[in-house]
């Protein structure tokens, strides 16, 4: 049976740490695909500058070698702010009831969720990864505490649909999207945090050169 993981985020742009990221996962779990779903109107800050399909269109350049890795445009489709809840309640109706869907997120996003948007139905879709974050501990109280009190071990998400909790220990990646747009806006040189395509791509086009977008 198919088994997905989602990486959302706006990949303002996508860099070599959401890359290594992914190819870990994929090292790690049994995975037959990961999707990067690129935010286009995230609700927790500003929307970013470079709009979502250019954003999406650095990413299949990224990805492009790799069969197991795709991207999901699906949040360009909706009008409003770009929920999570959302997007996956879309994702199992179509992948149907039965096959395992893995949201990964940082323990930092993992401790927000109580300001999530229909935050207590995610589970109803999908399992959710937690990575550890350097600098974030787990809460000893309140509603996501005891979902991490009940984790299970990231090999046991593939045994249901959704519904599960779990934390993974991945390399840590001290590349920031941030701290690319900065080198870019001054014209300097980012080409060893970007896959080689999305470099060019970004010099051909000009791209955050005199952005001041916010986005990450």
């Amino acid at each position: 049976m198919d088994s997905i993981a989602v990486l959302g985020g706006t990949f303002n742009p996508i860099h070599i740490g959401h890359l290594n990221t992914a190819l870990e996962l994929l090292d790690q779990l049994p995975l037959t695909e990961i999707r990067f779903m690129p935010s286009a109107r995230p609700p927790h800050r500003k929307p970013p500058a470079v709009n979502l399909e250019i954003r999406a269109a650095m990413i299949e350049l990224a990805i492009a070698e790799n069969p197991r890795l795709a991207c999901d445009r699906r949040e360009a489709r909706r009008e409003g702010p770009s929920y999570t809840a959302d997007s996956l309640e879309e994702l199992r109706a179509e992948l149907g009831p039965s096959a395992p869907l893995i949201f990964l997120l940082g323990m930092d996003a993992f401790c927000s969720l109580p300001s999530w948007h229909r935050s207590s139905e995610l589970l109803n879709f999908a399992h959710l990864l937690v990575v550890a974050r350097p600098g974030f501990e787990a809460p000893k109280s309140d509603w996501v505490a005891t979902l991490i009190k009940a984790a299970v071990a990231p090999d046991a998400l593939f045994d249901e649909p959704y519904g599960n909790v779990a934390q993974i220990a991945l390399t840590p990646q001290p590349v920031s999207s941030t701290s690319l747009r900065a080198l870019l806006q001054s014209g300097l040189d980012a080409s060893a945090s970007l896959p080689e395509p999305v470099n060019r791509f970004i010099r051909e086009r000009g791209l955050y050169r005199v952005s001041k977008d916010h986005g990450s």
